[in-house]
């Protein structure tokens, strides 16, 4: 897998750590809890995934754990995951992942609501960022936010302290909207700007009867309804597969980021840098309960009971994704590059490949040629526990499991001979050209 280092080695207060990755690069800095009231009083760890172009940073896209020990520690490889990298590269934005040190029996409030200290932090780390990286404009870029659960209500809350850095939302079963219609929080003052966000609500469909997760699809039903008794751009997308757990969540979720930061990101060299205002009537209608979707200059039901989506392409991923679950790509992914074969020590060679995904699919495995034909596919048996079988299989936290495959093998020396090239196959079976031949290099 690509490395990372473990909370163990992150010393002191404010630490940056580079962690190189071909071209690309991530970053890491670790906050400890702080004891001075009004500060996050639980540690945190963030890394940031940042693409290899020296272009101005466009925007960063948060990819939010929920609440639990389990939950902060699949936050860890949030950066790692070329399925997000790919829709972050596009648009030359920084991915970033945070992983709180909450321990099970801590108040996850304690860092889901922002306004605990963890608003705060999250402001230190993008400054901190900027400053290692040299990327200043991380600063003052604007997010895209993923959330799952706990992370869900944090970005609820986000909404109401920075509606005007944010390009879109996507609430993965979770939502404050509730705790603080019931006061178990303060109520927070929603300003203007937030019902100009695009978000969706997306609980699984088995919360509903759930007595643990009741509270996940009560949230995204009261939010959407509030919102769009506003006209504000939102949808209730729920899951029909699954219950708290992501499922296949990410293809609907990343084609709606491209769409939103498409629709929403300054152009590039403008000398204005705010985001681009939303303009409901440009989008698409989906009708509670219904199957069918037309723009929303046509629409003239009732829009608190309708789904907003940025564009015709969306809405119908939409009412394929509240029917079964999925989205269907019939398109191939790209293949790998910077394919090449290093000599060991032994005389077999180590042939390795730098990993490109579609944002749409994903990676499922590599298929590895030798002179045409089938040599090997990484991993043999790709796992899937929640979700598509995946290379970077996926956690319940919508994170990759720790330990997937490398993207190498190693070539015997009697077998060496010849030409290599490696396929990418994405999640929906696609496979990919074949990559340029492995180009021999010095061993190191």
């Amino acid at each position: 897998m690509k490395p990372f280092l473990p909370l163990g080695l992150i010393l002191a207060l404010g630490v940056l750590s580079p962690v190189l990755q071909g071209e690309d690069r991530i970053l890491e800095v670790t906050y400890p809890a702080s004891e001075v009231a009004g500060e996050l009083s639980l540690g945190v760890t963030y890394r940031l995934w940042i693409p290899e172009t020296p272009a101005p940073l466009r925007g960063v896209i948060v990819h939010q754990h929920g609440c639990g020990t389990g939950a902060c520690q699949g936050g860890k490889t949030a950066a790692d995951d070329v399925h997000w990298q790919a829709l972050a590269r596009k648009w030359n934005c920084a991915l970033l992942g945070p992983s709180y040190h909450q321990v099970d029996g801590q108040n996850c409030r304690l860092w889901c609501d922002p306004r605990n200290g963890s608003n705060q932090t999250f402001l230190r780390c993008l400054d901190d960022f900027a400053k290692q990286a040299k990327r200043d404009e991380l600063r003052t870029v604007p997010w895209c936010l993923w959330g799952h659960s706990g992370g869900a209500f944090w970005a609820s809350l986000m909404q109401t302290l920075h509606p005007e850095r944010i390009v879109a939302i996507w609430f993965r079963s979770g939502s404050a909207i509730t705790a603080w219609q019931k006061k178990d929080i303060p109520v927070p003052e929603i300003p203007e700007a937030a019902y100009g966000i695009p978000m969706v609500c997306n609980p699984g469909a088995k919360e509903k009867d759930d007595p643990r997760f009741r509270g996940a699809w009560d949230g995204a039903v009261e939010m959407m309804a509030l919102y769009r008794t506003r006209n504000a751009p939102i949808a209730l997308a729920p899951d029909p597969r699954t219950a708290h757990e992501c499922g296949d969540s990410r293809y609907l979720a990343i084609p709606y980021f491209d769409a939103c930061l498409g629709l929403r990101l300054p152009e590039v060299g403008s000398t204005d840098q705010k985001l681009k205002p939303v303009d409901v009537s440009k989008g698409w209608i989906v009708p509670s309960n219904d199957s069918t979707a037309q723009p929303a200059a046509l629409f003239s039901g009732d829009t608190r009971n309708s789904n907003w989506l940025p564009n015709e392409t969306l809405a119908k991923a939409f009412l394929e994704y509240v029917k079964t679950g999925a989205v269907t790509d019939k398109t191939p992914p790209p293949a790998p590059l910077h394919v090449q074969m290093a000599p060991r020590e032994n005389g077999d060679f180590l042939l390795t490949w730098q990993p490109e995904a579609d944002f749409e699919s994903g990676i499922q495995a590599f298929v590895i040629e030798h002179d045409g034909q089938l040599y090997a596919q990484i991993p043999k048996a790709p796992q899937g526990r929640f979700g598509r079988a995946l290379w970077q299989a996926m956690s319940y936290h919508d994170t990759p499991e720790p330990n997937w495959p490398a993207a190498q093998i190693v070539i015997p020396k009697d077998k060496a001979q010849g030409e290599f090239r490696v396929r990418t196959v994405n999640s929906a079976g696609f496979k990919s050209g074949p990559s340029a031949a492995a180009v021999v290099v010095s061993g190191k």
